[in-house]
């Protein structure tokens, strides 16, 4: 059952730049990513933090991700912050390549900056590379005058 407000207008969808889409995305902890798993798409939760040109996830042992470590994996990776009352917000989707984090250093100090939410060892480190990014906002359209 879908709810309509009485005279609500409609919102104003604007594209980002790329600089203004990684900074949102930068100012949210969540998102999801999406993969192929089985040759058909899947999307999972994940917390998440960007890091110049790289948005970067933790898994676990077992992971779709890390069917085989030595390839990377094309995958897109969205966020958001919608005011669903006001109509209002952003979402930004980044397509890139996804990889483990190689270098133990690197891996150490993701470790040490990015907690994972859920119960589960999340021992692997993974990098996605901003090969794509799009961003959209919505602001109100300005009402008619009466």
């Amino acid at each position: 059952m879908t709810r309509s407000r009485p005279h609500a207008f409609p919102a104003r969808m604007t594209e980002l730049g790329r600089e203004e889409s990684l900074a949102l995305l930068a100012s949210v902890p969540l998102g999801r990513i999406g993969l192929s798993r089985q040759a058909l798409p899947t999307i999972r939760p994940v917390n998440h933090l960007v890091d110049g040109e790289h948005i970067v996830i933790r898994t676990h042992t077992g992971s779709a991700l890390l069917r085989d470590p030595s390839l990377s994996e094309v995958v897109v990776y969205e966020a958001d912050q919608i005011d669903l009352e006001a109509r209002t917000g952003w979402s930004v989707m980044v397509t890139g390549r996804a990889s483990l984090v190689p270098d133990p250093l690197e891996v150490a100090r993701y470790q040490q900056l990015l907690t994972p939410w859920v119960d589960i060892d999340m021992d692997h480190v993974i990098q996605i590379t901003a090969e794509f990014v799009t961003g959209y906002r919505l602001s109100p359209e300005p009402q008619p005058a009466t």
